[in-house]
This record gives C-alpha cells, structure tokens and sequence, in this order.
C-alpha cells in the first residue's frame, strides 16, 4: 500500500480528520489483507493524513478480516472500549456498517445511496459533513 504509485486521500478526510482529532482518538481499520500496519501507515503518512491518527487495524495484526463483527470486535477490546462509545465510517454496507450495527457502534455511511429503510444508519455524501 505504502508502496504504490500513486496514494490519494479521499476528498475530505484531511479537513474531517483534523477537525475530529481534536475531540476523539482516530483509529483505521482497514480490509487491506496484504499490507502490514507499518505499510498503511506509511501510505497515510505519504498524503500527511497519519498525524491524525492514533492506530491502525487490519487483517495481519488482528488476526480476522474485515467485515466480520468479530473483527471490530477485537479492535474494541483492545482498546478498551465499548461499543457505545465508538462510531464507523465506512463505505461498504456489507463491511463496514453491518458489522458496527450487529455490534451496537454508531454507522456512518459514507455513500451517494440512501440508507436501507429501517435502519439508523447516518449516511454522508463527504466526510467534510462529519466537520458539522
């Protein structure tokens, strides 16, 4: 990951993340299966986003992959947190929101589509609407 060509932040996340990390510990959990947590480090480090985050989650220093509620689950208890205190933003319904909705975290939905009736999903169209 660190490696690629070419790393990108997606639009908005240096404006969320700095405003968010003033008042909460940012923690990236990601479904990459191949990169390490120094590697994706280094890819957030490459477009200055790293300074805002606190620790990095994935497939080979939790052990499980992610889309699991088992996988968030981990990453809960070694923080020391309850799910009530923790909220996912995510793009993928299927890996991101499920899981955090079984588990009783707070979703975000960051997506152009509208959130399945019936659900208490936040959904946002960028992450500069988590600045509000």
């Amino acid at each position: 990951m660190c490696d690629w060509k070419v790393v990108q932040a997606v639009d908005g996340a240096p404006e969320a993340l700095e405003f968010l990390s003033q008042s909460a510990k940012i923690y990236v959990a990601t479904g990459a299966e191949e990169s390490s947590e120094s590697e994706i480090k280094g890819a957030f480090s490459r477009v200055g986003l790293d300074k805002f985050v606190s620790g990095y989650f994935c497939k080979s220093n939790v052990g499980l992959p992610k889309g699991s509620p088992e996988f968030l689950e981990a990453i809960l208890n070694r923080l020391g947190l309850p799910a009530s205190r923790a909220a996912v933003v995510g793009d993928s319904f299927v890996k991101d929101i499920k899981p955090a909705m079984r588990l009783g975290i707070k979703p975000i939905w960051l997506t152009q589509e509208n959130a399945p009736r019936g659900t208490e999903v936040r959904v946002i169209r960028s992450l500069r609407e988590l600045c509000i």
